[in-house]
């Protein structure tokens, strides 16, 4: 299994290898003409450039920005030590170097691919926090959706996604914008055999949650466990038969029959609030007006 993207070392986060050192710049070194590197290579938007500036394990080659990105990233910048000097550049520079109708609000930033997380490295991280929740994503090919499920797992505090190593999308720009930031804090897994990843999560003492239209309850309804692994399918397949087989439970949202199927990223975006929900409700005794 190969791996992709965890950021910093604190307790309870999967170690990381070491940085490479960043590439020398600083101010009065010489301007270059834009790389001619491929596009994936390049990060845009103000928050995932922010976000990724901000990591210490994103190496950072080049950071272009407009006049304006620099007043909103003033903060972002000065946090973050031993980068390359900014390089001030006009708007329509940037809309040439990136993908047609990148939104990238004057800045681009281009970084080396985060080093590899095991999944190994998430079951000791799970042991360390007691209670711990993944995503499982069984062939959801759409970066939008991918990078908007990171978002949320950034948002509920899961440890990481894990993807297929066929059938999903890579961490470019396009998916990085969509997670605004949160692929440089959330674990991005790629896994060759979803099945086998499966039943190492369960090793590590996960429990396997599928999530299905024609799941047999409902998601809310059943007492989640302190290590969940929250399984989601594509949109229109749902999850593969030998997927479905390697779940524990197979669940469903409580949706009204009028629009009983919601897109990828907002089913996992619900079935992440339910999960949290569990965790930090507080006991009856603990809520405003309650009595003994």
């Amino acid at each position: 299994m190969s791996t992709a993207s965890h950021a910093g070392n604190a307790p309870g986060k999967p170690a990381r290898k070491p940085a490479r050192k960043p590439a020398r710049g600083g101010p009065g070194a010489p301007s270059r003409p834009v790389s001619a590197r491929p596009p994936e290579r390049w990060l845009w938007g103000l928050h995932t450039v922010a976000a990724a500036w901000r990591n210490p394990q994103r190496i950072c080659r080049r950071l272009l920005l407009t006049d304006a990105a620099a007043r909103s990233l003033g903060h972002a910048l000065a946090a973050a030590s031993a980068r390359p000097a900014p390089e001030m550049v006009a708007r329509e520079r940037i809309d040439r170097l990136l993908p047609p109708g990148a939104v990238h609000q004057g800045a681009a930033l281009e970084v080396e691919p985060l080093e590899p997380v095991d999944l190994d490295d998430l079951g000791r991280a799970a042991e360390v926090r007691g209670q711990a929740m993944l995503l499982v994503l069984d062939r959801v090919t759409d970066p939008h959706n991918v990078g908007a499920i990171l978002r949320s797992a950034a948002a509920f505090g899961a440890l990481g996604v894990v993807v297929t190593d066929r059938h999903a999308p890579a961490p470019t720009g396009t998916l990085a914008k969509a997670a605004s930031g949160a692929l440089e804090t959330v674990a991005l897994l790629r896994a060759t055999n979803l099945a086998d990843t499966l039943d190492r999560l369960t090793g590590w003492g996960f429990e396997t949650v599928g999530l299905d239209q024609a799941g047999d309850a409902v998601l809310g309804a059943l007492a989640l466990p302190a290590r969940l692994a929250l399984v989601l399918g594509a949109e229109g397949d749902g999850l593969r038969a030998l997927t479905r087989q390697r779940c524990r439970h197979v669940v469903r949202l409580d949706t009204s029959a009028d629009q009983a199927s919601l897109n990828v990223s907002n089913a996992a975006a619900v079935a992440l609030y339910e999960a949290r929900r569990q965790r930090v409700a507080p006991a009856a005794a603990d809520l405003p007006g309650a009595t003994a």
